[in-house]
């Protein structure tokens, strides 16, 4: 079999099977393979007489006529396959599914790991086929061929493709030493065929049944998730084990710039919302969060289906990506990568009711609407319609609930109305100047636009308390012509309330607003009020999401409230959920008008973040003056504090002790709260600086406290003891640096258990203070040295005793990390650091929970955007670090749990903290914390 390798090319007969063409010399090897053919035969002739003395008693002489006329047909068959052979032509034996089941299912039983095996290994069997034992392979190198079959089928259905399509690969495409064992196996398949069509039908279920039975064994599913799921399970599903170092596993906050919707209400209470680049779906009877994880930048906008199955996601930066997800499994089904070339991203966004149609406007200068047929995983829109700058800015889209081809958008200043004619590939508009001239009235700024109920006209809502209604003029059917695009024209303003709309949509036969001070009202097709809620208190209303699910009717025991038309009839309407500008959602059950606050989260930015000494407790800090508390284990909010406007949270710290919670604020004020109330701890706070107190940290013995600002000054504070009572007195400040302030760290001197303070700015100098010769109104300098000399220092921390020495590791601008000696301040080391697109901005050591763990010690860092682990100790590796994007926007703090199984990021302008779960087995190899 030499000459295996020299087999002739191939030809597609009138049959569709493959036929080998002719070569121009002949075989010297044909008497060889000739032989084996011979000796395949009597094999297979062996086989068959061993099966055919398990049959039966009672069909033994059946079985007997049976095996006569299989083989005198095989004798038949060889005789041929030698005459051709002769002649220089061969014909590949075409494989039936039957066999290439059986065969699947004899490789599926050597293989260990059943989820290296897909779907396509074990195709269905056909009616009319039997069940039959396996092949039995007789060498290594046959079993060789049989994996590399597998690997080929592995993605075909045969129950789509025609036999004559199910073929083996020619011998030119084999291997020399796999030829002899190929023939043999093609004799055997051709003899298992010819019994098999002489044998009863009537074995198939068996067949099926171990196929299937296989299957769910190996885990194996022929149906896709996505198309199989009738219902909502993605609350049921177990969650797999961490399979990256860090693993989101809860989201702090919300984008109250942006809609929540309400997903399901009939078993469980589900709400979908957006926290910084992640969509979250939450179940708020269970407490559970999903996270749909896909997008590198911060999600712009967002829209749902009308039976809330589906929906879609944008967000605005470069690569910027729109994708659909499933929400009942939280798989993404289609990504359109290409929506904004300008890498703009996407401004506005809507979805037809039927979810076949998706429209999105970008953000850049000119913008673009686009229609998708996402359904179609095409990656190009159907239409496109630039639009003129002078429309303005257009933040607002929705499609005519009715009609899948017309939709409208607004600016502040700017309705438009589109037509979509999809065999043309035209997206007609209509844009008509709307000026106070028009009414002779204010109108006031665009905020919202839906279609009518009566689906002829437009209603644009305006920050007046307006309602601007436009007329659809649509041309008659006949008309062929480009002439005959539909417009809109304006043909009444109505003056609704006193109060500017902020939402304007529909819901069953009502027209539903929302306004900036809170209150909710409905009306009719005639813009007559039907009934309201103002008694409720809330924020100005940003977001109403109604249930699919319809209010039950009206029986005894219902409450609904009577509406305020003549008739008094009962209001009966869906529940409904509520978002607000101050980043609150409520929900309403209507029957009985029961209000209840779902969360409230923090309206502006969150740069505060801590972790507290001993306790699953962590502490946020928002720019609008609230400090809320959450167990993180249990993802259970515990108190909060709101302080009086002006004074933004910008840095918070635990004590050692936990018993006390520092907090620096936005204009220079120090409070020092106690951590289980958030009650002053001392009688009157501290106001020693005109700037933002950036960095707070306590000594060792919580006998000392240090304050950083943004001009570039420390302050130091101290526990005395005053009328037998402990407070917290002002001792000094320093305005030490030069620059801004990076690091503000205490520590404890080697040979006493004094505590010691440096501090490290971008002036490139550390600084250490000398705290027992400091006095009242004087902050002494112990020493000061500078750490660079083109770069300048991003933080600094105290690295862990893995040697003698003791180190300070100061990271700067360069992708540098640096050891200091703790007592000299000599450099001592100079290694490349983490290279994640920007430098080191902040970073802690891991905690250890045991002895054992002393030795392996770990990093957490942050820079500009992503949050990383690095193992220790610092050699300059770079396969040592891992890293994910946190907040695309930037990353405001960072803090460590106690116990180090946690790391949390805070998000700055995101409004969000994000809980990361850290997994140290896929970094070492060992045992990961749970």
């Amino acid at each position: 079999m030499s000459d295996a390798e020299e087999a002739p090319g191939e030809a597609t007969g009138e049959n569709g099977e493959t036929e080998m063409k002719e070569e121009e010399e002949p075989n010297p090897n044909y008497k060889e393979v000739e032989n084996l053919q011979q000796e395949s035969k009597d094999d297979t002739l062996a086989w068959r007489e061993s099966q055919e003395e398990e049959r039966k008693m009672e069909k033994e002489e059946e079985g007997k006529e049976d095996k006569k006329i299989v083989m005198e047909e095989t004798e038949e068959v060889a005789g041929e396959a030698q005459e051709k052979e002769a002649s220089g032509i061969q014909e590949e034996t075409t494989v039936e599914p039957q066999e290439v089941t059986e065969s699947m299912i004899h490789l599926e039983t050597q293989i260990t790991d059943s989820q290296s095996i897909t779907s396509g290994i074990f195709p269905k069997t056909r009616r009319g086929s039997k069940s039959k034992p396996s092949l039995q392979l007789e060498d290594a190198e046959t079993d060789e061929l049989l994996r590399g079959l597998s690997t080929q089928l592995e993605f075909l259905d045969l129950d789509q493709i025609s036999p004559e399509e199910q073929q083996i690969s020619s011998p030119e495409r084999q291997p020399s030493g796999e030829l002899e064992e190929k023939t043999d196996w093609m004799l055997q398949d051709e003899l298992g065929r010819e019994r098999r069509d002489l044998e009863p039908e009537n074995r198939d279920e068996g067949q099926e049944s171990r196929v299937s039975n296989i299957q769910s064994e190996a885990g194996i599913s022929r149906e896709s998730l996505v198309s199989s799921t009738t219902e909502d399970i993605l609350f049921e599903r177990d969650e797999s084990a961490p399979v990256y170092p860090l693993t989101m596993t809860w989201s702090f906050g919300w984008n109250s710039s942006l809609p929540v919707y309400y997903i399901r209400e009939e078993k469980q209470r589900v709400l979908l919302y957006v926290c910084a680049h992640t969509a979250i779906i939450y179940n708020v009877l269970r407490n559970n969060q999903h996270h749909l994880q896909g997008h590198a930048n911060i999600i712009s906008c967002l829209c749902v289906s009308e039976d809330r199955r589906w929906i879609a996601t944008a967000d605005k930066g470069p690569d910027c990506l729109v994708i659909i997800w499933d929400s009942f499994t939280g798989i993404p089904v289609h990504t359109i990568f290409d929506s904004c070339p300008e890498g703009n991203g996407i401004r506005a966004m809507a979805m037809t009711h039927d979810a076949k149609y998706l429209a999105t406007i970008s953000d850049a200068e000119v913008q673009k609407v686009c229609i998708w047929k996402w359904t179609l995983a095409v990656e190009t829109p159907a239409c496109t319609l630039e639009l003129p700058k002078e429309y303005g800015v257009q933040n607002y889209l929705t499609f005519n609930p009715t009609n899948n081809k017309e939709l409208v958008s607004n600016s502040k200043t700017q309705a438009i109305y589109y037509a979509w004619y999809e065999e043309r590939d035209t997206l007609a508009h209509s844009a008509p100047l709307l000026t106070e001239k028009t009414f002779n009235k204010l109108v006031g700024k665009f905020s919202q636009s839906i279609f009518h109920l009566n689906l002829t006209q437009i209603l644009s809502a305006t920050m007046e308390g307006k309602l601007v209604v436009w007329d659809i003029h649509r041309p008659p059917s006949s008309a062929s012509t480009f002439l005959g695009f539909p417009y809109i024209k304006p043909c009444k303003l109505v003056h609704l309330q006193k109060e500017g709309i902020t939402v304007l949509t529909t819901i069953d036969s009502y027209i539903v607003t929302g306004d900036i001070k809170g209150n909710i009202k409905f009306y009719d097709h005639t813009l007559s009020i039907v009934n309201w809620y103002s008694h409720l208190k809330l924020g100005a209303i940003r977001t109403l999401s109604f249930s699919k699910t319809p209010a039950n009717p009206p029986t005894e025991k219902s409450n609904y409230p009577p509406d305020c038309t003549l008739k008094g009839d009962l209001f009966v309407v869906r529940n409904f959920i509520i978002g607000t500008s101050d980043a609150a959602v409520y929900h309403l059950t209507t029957d009985g008008t029961k209000l209840e606050k779902l969360f409230v989260e923090p309206k502006d930015d969150i740069c505060a973040i801590s972790c507290h000494p001993y306790q699953p407790l962590i502490a946020i800090g928002s720019i609008c003056g609230m400090i809320k508390v959450w167990n993180y284990e249990n993802k259970q909010y515990l108190f909060s504090r709101v302080f009086e406007k002006g004074l933004g949270v910008q840095s918070l710290t635990y004590n050692p002790e936990g018993a006390l919670l520092g907090a620096g604020f936005t204009e220079g004020t120090v409070y020092i709260l106690d951590a289980m109330s958030l009650e002053n701890e001392s009688p009157e706070p501290f106001k020693y600086s005109r700037t933002s107190v950036t960095h707070i940290s306590f000594s060792h013995d919580s006998q000392y406290m240090a304050t950083a600002d943004r001009s570039f000054t420390v302050a130091v504070y101290m526990l005395v003891v005053r009328n037998g009572q402990r407070v917290w007195e002002y001792l000094a400040r320093l305005r030490s640096h030069r620059k801004s302030i990076r690091s503000l760290l205490f520590g404890v001197y080697l040979d006493s258990n004094e505590p010691r303070l440096l501090s490290l700015g971008t002036d490139r100098l550390l600084i250490e203070y000398d705290l027992l010769r400091s006095y009242k109104d004087c902050l002494e300098v112990l020493d000061i040295h500078r750490t660079d000399q083109g770069c300048y220092p991003t933080c600094m921390v105290w690295y862990p005793p893995l040697t003698r020495e003791l180190f300070l590791l100061i990271c700067n601008s360069g992708y540098k990390v640096k050891l200091f000696n703790s007592t000299t301040k000599m450099c001592r080391k100079t290694l490349m650091g983490p290279a994640y697109g920007s430098p080191i901005e902040q970073t802690q050591v891991l905690p250890v929970r045991s002895m054992a763990e002393l030795q392996k010690r770990y990093l957490v860092f942050i820079n500009r955007d992503k949050v990383g682990l690095q193992i220790l100790p610092v050699d300059g590796n770079p396969h040592k670090t891992s890293a994910i994007v946190c907040h695309p926007n930037g990353v405001a703090g960072m803090a460590i749990s106690y116990d180090g199984r946690y790391a949390f990021t805070a998000g700055g302008h995101d409004r969000s903290v994000v809980q990361w779960k850290i997994t140290l087995r896929y970094t070492t190899g060992r045992e990961g914390r749970s």
